[in-house]
Order: C-alpha cells, then structure tokens, then sequence
C-alpha cells in the first residue's frame, strides 16, 4: 500500500511526463493600426471592435487568426452586412487577405526583416466586382494572419447603430466570430478630399506589370488607368497625369469621354461626388501646346485645378535656370495655368522664383525640422510668397524621411517618434500623419511623386531609394495572381492608412469650419509636436479622431445654424506656429532645397551618403523619362 508521500512523487513524476496542453488556434478582433506580424506569439482575446465615422465615410478593421500550435487550413471569412437603420451590404463591405513582403534589407536600421503585411487581395473586388482568390488560406502552426475589413457607410445612410458579425471558418469544423459594432454619426463627409493631391503614377510601369511589355498601345492602357484613377479617389487620391493622345478636336473628344467623368464626380466610386483634386500638363513644352490644353482646360471649368510642373527638386544654378525658363513660357502661352515646383521658400527667394511659381511644394523635413537652415517653423517665410492671389503651398515627403541610401536613417528617426514616411515595414502612423501635418502648417495640398515605381516587382520586391514602397502604392492585381478575369489595381495596407489620414483631416477641418479651430489645433498638436515627432502609437491617432468627432458634434447638435462638414467654411486663421520643443536628437544635415537639393556642408558620413543618393535618385529619374522626353 503507498504511502501519502509516494501517491504525491507518483503523481509528480506523471505530470513531468506528460505533454503541456497545446495551444489551440485563436481569432480576435483588432484595429486598423496594428500590424499584424506572422511572428507574433501572443493573440489577442478581443471578439469586438467599435467603430465610429460619418456617412460617406471608410471604417476599417483587422480580423487577426493565430494557428496555434496546430495550425488552421482553409480559412474562409464573410461578414454579409451590417443591421442598423439600414442594411450596410454588398460593394459597401469588403473583405481583404493581407498578403505578406518579405522585406530582405530594412528601411530602417533595427526594423525586423522578413514578412510584413501589405498588399490586401480582395474577396470581391472593387472595381469589377469579381470573386477573387483572397479565400481559402491557412494559417501555419505558431504564426499570425490578418484580414482587413472596409466598411463604407452610404452618404444617404440614417445616423445610427449597426452591428455585423464576420464568421470565420476553417477545416474540421473550427468556428469563431467577431462582431463590429458601427457608429454612424450625424455628418456627411464630402466624396472628394478637401486636401488636393497629385499623387501620380507612370503608364509604362503600368503596361509592364499587367501586360508584360513596354509597347502598350493607348486601347491597352486606358481602361487599366481608368481603373488605378478609380481606386485611387476611392482612397481619397488624386492621380494628376492624364495622357491626351494626339492632337486636335478628336483627341480632346477621347479624353473627355475617358476622364471626364473622374474630373467631374461622375464616375462610378462608391465615394458620392468624388472628383481629382489636380490634373497636370503632360505635353511638350511648347508655346502651342500649353496655349491648348489651357483653352480646353477653361473651356471645360477644369483650369482652377490644373497645373504645369516647371521643375523637380533643381539641384544647381543650372536647374534653376531651366525651371526659370519653363516658368516664364507658361506665363507668357498659358496665362491662367497654374505652375508647380518642388522646392521651399528659401530657393524661391534665392533664385528670383517667386513671381514664376504658384504652388510651391516643400519636403516635409523643410516645413519645421532640425536642419540649421529649416529650424522652427518655417510657415512666416512663406508668408512673402502667399500675398500674391493664387499661390499655394503644399508639402511631399520623400527617402529623406528614412535615409535616401541603403543602410543609412535619418537621426530624428528615434523609437516613438521620425518623420512621416510611406515605407512597408515601418508603423503604421507613419503613413497616416502627413495629412495632419498639412492641416497643422497650413498646407492646400500633397504630392507624391509616383505610386507605381516598382509595380511590376510589387509582389516580391519594392526596395527602391533605401526604402521597401518608396513610390509604390499599389499591387498588380493579375488573374494570374489575385484570380478572376480582370486586371485591377491592388491596394497596400499603406493606402487605406493613406486615406484614414486624409479623412482626419476633414474632422480637423470640420471642427475648425464648425467654430473650434483652437481646439482642433490643440488635438493635431498633442499628437504630433513637431514633423519629426510622429509617434508609433496607433491608439493615440485613433483616440484624437474620437476627440474630434466628439468636438463636431458638440459644436453642430441643436445647432441648425453651425457649419456642417463639407460646407463653406469661414474664411480661415493664419495658422499658430507648431510647437517647436527643444531638440535632443542630433541635428540633420543642412540642405538647400528640396529632397533633390544638395548639403550645404555633407562633411558628416550619413551627410555624404545621403548627397549620394540624392544625386542618384536625380539621375535615376532622368534615365526614366517619357518617350517623349517628359519626366
């Protein structure tokens, strides 16, 4: 018979033998600004997500799976609709895989290598409402996957509460559900930003990654354009360059026939009224030519939103001469097109520009940064520039904001704070902060210089002046790789936080239009301090939206006479400076113009690399031109 003490060792030495419990699979519900890693250990717990948004509005959110340490095969997801006042159902709810890029080089130095989450393969497409191959997928033992969900509440959809459940299934009979509960508040947000934007994109990149070729032929091209077009207002985005082919009445008839509708808000987004916010000159630069598309741009009522890009980021005194030259010829064959230059008002004044220019667009890195020449804000030297009527100021941001060459960061790139940047494997506030950037300095508008520079590689590699998405945006959606029978253009993860962005800033602006602009500042300015300060938290961009919807609604409920979002705002403050903290990171390199411009002293080694690939980014785009010589 055992004894008490041996029953206990008995029973000691069972449970050393036998196996630990195996972790079964999880589902969660997640936010949008979470990026989902497939190394991620820990799954959350949460089977609820609350969203908040106007009509006309995007709301998104994440659905994250862990296999376990069995793994899931054949998952498939569906969320039929949300039940409210109405049902929110079909084009209006879209399930997205998250598919992954193995990042082999960092954007920053620190930053994990392997698969980050990007491109987002669709159920149902967009744009052609096909069935695509985002379903079925596995989930490998010990390793994370997300879907992404974009609901879009109809600009006619009663304020209210909805609540829908996304059914997660898998092989042998797993089951989970997350449901979303969905705010709709009593706000329509306008379908086209009041943030203009140019944020363009190449047609032979276009032509090689979905046709294979470089020879596409206008027929072959328009309705792939149509599309990237399409999708880009869908985010809120503009693609400024529209291709007239020849010359004369019957070409302007085809172009009018193709992008008329986008210039318009006629097209057929789900975004009422969403119209381009910019359309650029892509002709030669000849007197006859710029006098036509002038006429025909006024003809139409489409010229108080088109312009002629005169230079891009001048380097020297001899660049500077050239964007003098184009200046003037635009003055003196197309008065009334607007002109644009990449660079800031210290080079305006330096080179005689200012009278030659109307819509200036600096680096976001010479807007209120650490350089010696840009320190503080720097809105007061714009000040000159803007008394002419007409004139804009916009911003870009560009490598300078990771470090132009491989290897190489930016010092104000701290953990919790850097500068705004559209890289894969970076935050995902990075890319949602520059539009309250624009709305805190002042800013009428963004550039972007191109959304498809590495479209044809997208898939496996979009490494390109130092960073994993520098100047690409989207994915080529081939039946060969997405499914279905029709070339579409594939979102990244990037563009809806893109577009996220550009819907806070119309909360900004509604708050400020609705008569709080100090309190809509307060909130930019709690969350970002400085360009340079953007932090890694998503929650916090997410809560200071709460805080401004919340605001919106203060200042317009009872209230039948206070401004409502989208309608004419009062005329607006000169905005207050940024808050200007004192710098306890090193100081970057002093630079003289815009990303393209040289150091003014590059002694120091990442000065020297980064003058390096200025230098070759400026000759890179130059081997890139047009056939007929455009860049």
């Amino acid at each position: 018979m055992w004894t008490l003490q041996q029953c206990v060792l008995g029973w000691l030495s069972l449970s050393v033998a036998w196996p630990a419990l195996a972790a079964d699979p999880a589902v969660w519900g997640e936010g949008m600004m979470v990026k989902v890693l497939p190394d991620r250990t820990a799954p959350g717990s949460s089977t609820e997500v609350r969203l908040t948004a106007a009509r006309n509005e995007f709301a998104s959110f994440q659905v994250a799976l862990h296999g376990g340490d069995v793994g899931l095969r054949g998952v498939r997801a569906r969320l039929p609709s949300l039940e409210g006042p109405v049902t929110l159902t079909g084009p209006d709810v879209t399930l997205y895989r998250q598919a992954y890029l193995n990042i082999r080089q960092a954007s920053e130095p620190g930053q994990p290598l392997g698969r980050w989450p990007d491109a987002l393969v669709p159920d149902t497409d967009e744009l052609t409402r096909e069935q695509r191959n985002a379903f079925p997928f596995d989930v490998p033992a010990r390793e994370a996957r997300a879907i992404w969900v974009d609901v879009h509440v109809p600009h006619d959809a009663p304020p209210g509460e909805y609540v829908g459940t996304v059914m997660v299934e898998a092989e042998g009979g797993f089951q989970r559900q997350v449901t979303a509960r969905l705010t709709v508040v009593d706000a329509v947000m306008p379908g086209t930003s009041s943030l203009a934007s140019a944020f363009s994109l190449l047609p032979e990149q276009v032509c090689r990654a979905h046709l294979g070729r470089d020879d596409c032929s206008p027929a072959e091209l328009r309705p792939l354009l149509l599309r990237y077009q399409q999708l880009s207002l869908e985010h809120r985005l503009t693609q400024p360059r529209l291709y007239l082919n020849g010359s004369g009445p019957q070409a302007w008839s085809e172009f009018d026939a193709t992008w008329g509708p986008s210039l318009e808000g006629t097209a057929p987004t789900r975004l009422t009224g969403a119209r381009m916010t910019s359309v650029e000159y892509t002709g030669p630069l000849t007197a006859g030519s710029l006098a036509d598309f002038t006429a025909h741009m006024r003809e139409r009522g489409w010229l108080d939103r088109a312009h002629a890009r005169i230079g891009d980021e001048p380097l020297d005194w001899g660049s500077f001469q050239r964007v003098h030259a184009a200046g003037t010829l635009v003055r003196q064959a197309a008065p009334g097109l607007r002109t644009m230059l990449t660079t800031n008002a210290l080079q305006l004044k330096l080179n005689g520009l200012e009278p030659l220019v109307d819509i200036a667009v600096p680096l976001v890195n010479h807007r209120d940064g650490p350089p010696p020449d840009y320190m503080g804000y720097q809105s007061p030297s714009y000040a000159e520039f803007l008394s002419r009527p007409g004139t804009e100021v916009w911003m870009y941001q560009s490598c300078a904001s990771h470090g132009c060459a491989p290897d190489t960061s930016m010092p104000q790139n701290q953990p919790g704070g850097g500068w705004p940047s559209y890289m894969v494997d970076l935050p995902s506030t990075k890319a949602r902060a520059m539009e309250w950037l624009s709305f805190l300095i002042g800013c009428k508008g963004e550039l972007y210089y191109e959304t498809g520079a590495q479209l044809p590689t997208a898939w496996t590699d979009q490494f390109n002046y130092g960073g994993n998405g520098d100047g690409t945006l989207f994915y080529p959606g081939t039946p060969e790789v997405i499914g279905g029978l029709t070339h579409v253009p594939v979102a990244s993860l990037r563009l809806k936080l893109i577009r996220q962005g550009m819907q806070d800033y119309e909360w900004l602006k509604a708050v400020s239009d609705a008569g709080d602009p100090g309190f809509a500042r307060q909130v930019a300015l709690q969350l970002l301090p400085s360009t340079w300060q953007v932090p890694d938290d998503g929650a916090a961009f997410d809560a200071a939206r709460l805080r401004l919807v919340q605001r919106y609604q203060e200042l317009t409920g009872g209230n039948p006479l206070a401004p409502r979002m989208g309608g004419e705002p009062e005329p607006e403050p000169e905005p207050e400076p940024v808050a200007s903290p004192a710098r306890s990171v090193p100081a970057a390199p002093a630079t003289a113009g815009g990303c393209g411009a040289g150091l003014a002293a590059p002694e120091a080694a990442t000065g020297a690399l980064l003058w390096a690939a200025w230098a070759l980014r400026g000759a890179h785009r130059a081997r890139r031109r047009l056939p007929d010589g455009r860049p």
